[in-house]
């Protein structure tokens, strides 16, 4: 039975770092195969029960800004071999959607996001531990380009909230959880040696899967 317990593999790194494009390589691979990924950022706390007004000053970039009680549960029920509703949240309102999203249990789970490792509790949860480390001025530039480019922001606002929110968020939750990883990953999603790395690793692990 304890072969049969899927591989929980964690993601993290910052805000521009490239865990997302890390993330998506490697489940692109296997998308066809017994793989599943879970978005931390799905999971940020519902917010219906506080006025919108408040909602736009939501922190993304703090630990609490996330709902972890039920990010744990789910993995606990994927672990378990049962599906779960992954919440969806919706931006341009600032609160969990109604919509939810089935994911079915599968060999090799994907969980990925910047606080992911912030969480003692998430963290034991994990086989593997992936940390993408980037330089802060390659992370800021790639989210200037995305945040003017995909969601429409000046680029004073952004900068004012990579200064006032993002920086100092991430050098006093996301970098110290660099510790934590098993694998460090310069440059995100340029480092093809070490996403063929995991890709082997993975191949590994679901080729043992099949076995049992």
């Amino acid at each position: 039975m304890t072969n049969n317990k899927p591989v929980i593999i964690g993601v993290t790194g910052g805000s521009g770092s490239g865990k997302t494009s890390v993330t998506k390589a490697i489940y692109d691979v296997f998308q066809d195969q017994s793989i599943a990924m879970i978005e931390q950022d799905y999971y940020y706390k519902d917010q219906s029960n506080i006025p919108y007004e408040e909602r736009l000053n939501t922190n993304y970039d703090h630990p609490l800004a996330f709902d972890n009680d039920l990010l744990i549960e789910h993995i606990g029920l994927l672990l378990n071999r049962n599906a779960i509703e992954k919440p969806v949240y919706d931006y341009t309102v600032h609160t969990r959607s109604d919509k939810t999203i089935p994911v079915e249990p599968k060999d090799v789970i994907i969980v990925e996001g910047i606080l992911v490792l912030e969480d003692e509790r998430l963290r034991n949860l994990m086989d593997i531990k992936l940390y993408v480390d980037t330089d802060s001025d390659l992370r800021i530039i790639r989210r200037l380009l995305r945040d003017i480019n995909e969601r429409g922001r000046t680029i004073d606002s952004v900068v004012d909230q990579y200064i006032n929110v993002v920086r100092p968020m991430h050098n006093q939750f996301i970098e110290p959880t660099k510790r934590y990883a098993d694998i460090i990953i310069p440059e995100g999603g340029q480092n093809h040696v070490a996403i063929d790395l995991m890709v082997t690793k993975i191949q590994t692990i679901l080729e043992q899967k099949s076995i049992v």
